[in-house]
């Protein structure tokens, strides 16, 4: 693998990374607030599992 392409995939990793650590920190917040029940916060349980299924990818393939 080119030097280039694996730059791109830790490039990517770190971004979901990333990005999931930032839906929990919002995920969290909302909870304090009260705020299960809103459709941002549904929204953010589907997008929280669809980075946790990424992150599960990455470590079935030894990338993690």
């Amino acid at each position: 693998m080119d030097n280039n392409r694996l730059e791109a995939f830790e490039n990517m990793l770190a971004a979901v990374q990333r990005e999931y650590d930032d839906i929990l920190s919002k995920m969290e917040v909302m909870k304090k607030e009260g705020k299960v029940k809103s459709v941002t916060y549904r929204q953010m349980m589907t997008r929280r599992s669809m980075y946790q299924n990424m992150i599960s990818m990455y470590q079935i393939y030894g990338l993690v």
